[in-house]
């Protein structure tokens, strides 16, 4: 075999110089015959022979033996170590030249060649893409699309094939077939070749790489991609299958226009069929696929209008399978019904129509059997639910009297930072403008003391502000002289005097009114700690930076007058010359900062 390979290569360098076709046919066939036996080896010896250099000046249209020629480079470019080779020897122009071909056998051969030198090859690629292979492969899928005979669907699966590899995991290939148009293209063969399994397979490979460009998503939203990618997904019984369309459709559903197409094209009915089916299965196959279903099923639910279409006014039926994941046994259900609370509630009127149909009862429930070493994500996100059933103002006393801070705050030994997160937010929520009940949790000592400790929780800045927050809250809503003194107990007066050089405008502000409070309610109390923390110094700051809003100015004079009425804070201010930077302010742009600096100035004359 060996000597006969030999044999046929050097024959094959005579015949190729003399262009005798017949012989060339049987060089060429003998090659053929033992890449079929052995790939490597044979590629090996080709490459060693120097042959490859003759082979472009066989792929001319005219010859006969063409499509063989192609073919045995499709053959050997299936090894990674002869594609470099292949570009090397001059073979990517001459194929490409040979794409214009009106013989079927060399269209295919040549388009297999082609994108077996682009797997996973940047020189391949890069020669493809400055002999302009692309366009021609993109102009033959539209001219051919609509022809269903099997020869052709073969040579459509050959192209859709050599476009993967040409474009796989680059970026800028991937932006350059979708300005060529190729996704439309593609819609368009997936929806007159579904009956063919490769190349449907090829179609949802190429949709799966083009669908994680964010360019892409608005061609696609222009055309029918949800309601073939349905149609297909409703056919599907093998898991592997279902498991390629869903890769399409994650990507596809970020975008908020296809998430209304697919929700309109009936893709829920179909995911929520799956998970009737899976929910009780221990399958592997079963469980990861009620995962990615109800997954899903989250995500069509961020786009507004999707989640309103299948909200239905909380009549649709939609709604009501969701609520009735929140009781089930299964943690991806629960989860999954979770966030779907979560983003229903993301309007007022929703909110409003969730809680007085006992939603929270339900949420309580759930939260209630993940106490004692829960599932995570599942607080997580039935915590998330609650603080946005909250925000509408109707449902704050509601929600209270149901009994829901105590619920939530038996998950304040959670030590999971996701969790912390939300049950801070929650609990702020629900005291918004609610005195009695701000003044009740501001009054739990365990509850401050776990605030003021997170407070410091450096390595997690969104529990750090959502403490600060709450801190200053507690204060705000109830201006409780009770509440402050606790919470001067617990330390907390510095972590509020920090909180007033917070970068966030909303965050200093909540903290200069709060601290007002301090100073008007329970000034003899907090004064040591004002003092520590250095209280006068920031304030100081604050009016002299040209860049504080006016806000923070008017409340930080507000603050300077409700500090003179300490001695030792009195005699900070006087130190600090804080009357030229207050009567700068005399003549400032807002109104209000200006009276404010007009009476400050008043009250800091008066006092001096």
């Amino acid at each position: 075999m060996a000597d006969d390979l030999s044999d046929t290569l050097k024959k094959l360098k005579i015949t190729a110089v003399d262009r005798t076709e017949d012989s060339l046919e049987g060089c060429l066939d003998c090659l053929l015959q033992a890449l079929a036996q052995n790939n490597t080896e044979t590629s090996e010896k080709i490459q060693g022979s120097g042959i490859l250099q003759l082979f472009a000046s066989l792929l001319t249209p005219q010859s006969s033996c063409t499509a063989k020629v192609a073919n045995i480079i499709a053959e050997v470019a299936k090894n990674e170590f002869m594609r470099i080779p292949c570009v090397d020897a001059g073979l990517i122009s001459p194929l490409v030249q040979l794409l214009n071909s009106k013989d079927q056998e060399v269209l295919l051969q040549t388009g297999r060649a082609l994108g077996n030198i682009c797997y996973d090859s940047h020189e391949g690629r890069s020669a493809v893409d400055q002999a302009g292979g692309a366009q021609i492969v993109i102009d033959h899928l539209r001219s051919l699309c609509s022809k269903t005979d099997p020869a052709n669907e073969k040579l459509l699966t050959v192209f859709c094939g050599m476009l993967m590899n040409y474009s796989n995991e680059n970026d800028s290939l991937q932006a350059q077939l979708i300005n060529m148009g190729v996704i439309p293209t593609l819609v368009k063969l997936l929806g007159i070749h579904c009956q063919n399994a490769a190349l449907t397979e090829m179609c949802l490979v190429a949709f799966g790489n083009l669908a994680e460009l964010e360019s892409s998503k608005e061609q696609f939203a222009s055309t029918n991609i949800a309601e073939e990618l349905v149609k297909l997904f409703k056919k599907q019984i093998e898991h592997d299958k279902r498991e390629m369309i869903f890769e399409v459709l994650a990507p596809l559903a970020e975008n908020d226009a296809i998430k209304l197409q697919l929700v309109e094209a009936g893709l829920v009915e179909c995911l929520l069929e799956i998970v009737q089916q899976k929910v009780d299965s221990d399958k592997e196959d079963d469980i990861a696929e009620l995962k990615t279903g109800s997954d899903l099923m989250v995500l069509l639910l961020l786009g507004d209008e999707s989640m309103q279409k299948l909200f239905e006014g909380g009549k649709g039926s939609v709604f009501q399978r969701v609520l009735s994941w929140i009781p089930s046994n299964n943690h991806q259900l629960q989860l999954a019904g979770a966030l779907a609370i979560a983003n229903f509630a993301r309007n007022d009127g929703n909110c409003i129509h969730m809680v007085d149909n006992g939603i929270v009862e339900k949420l309580m429930d759930l939260l209630d059997r993940h106490v004692e070493d829960g599932n995570v994500t599942v607080q997580h996100a039935a915590l998330s639910a609650l603080r946005n059933l909250a925000i509408p103002v109707i449902n704050k006393a509601k929600m209270l009297s149901a009994g829901v801070t105590e619920a939530v705050l038996k998950f304040l030994k959670s030590e999971m930072p996701p969790v912390q997160f939300k049950l801070l937010g929650t609990l702020r929520m629900l005291i918004d403008a609610q005195a009695e009940a701000a003044e009740q949790l501001g009054k739990n000592v365990k509850l401050v003391e776990r605030l003021v400790e997170w407070c410091e929780a450096k390595d997690h800045a969104g529990v750090m502000g959502e403490s600060n927050r709450l801190l200053s809250a507690l204060i705000r809503h109830s201006k409780s002289k009770d509440v402050i003194k606790t919470i001067v107990q617990s330390g907390g007066i510095k972590h509020l005097v920090t909180m007033a050089t917070s970068e966030h405008v909303i965050m200093q502000n909540e903290a200069l009114v709060a601290l007002a409070l301090i100073a008007a309610l329970e000034l003899g109390t907090a004064e040591k700690d004002l003092e520590s923390a250095k209280l006068v110094q920031i304030l100081h700051r604050l009016l002299a930076d040209e860049r504080s809003a006016p806000e923070i100015k008017y409340n930080s004079m507000v603050l300077i007058c409700a500090v003179m009425g300490s001695e030792s804070l009195h005699k900070e201010v006087q130190d600090l010359a804080f009357l030229d930077v207050v009567s700068k302010l005399r003549h400032h742009e807002n109104k209000s900062v200006a009276q404010q600096a007009c009476l400050t100035e008043q009250r800091l004359t008066v006092e001096s």
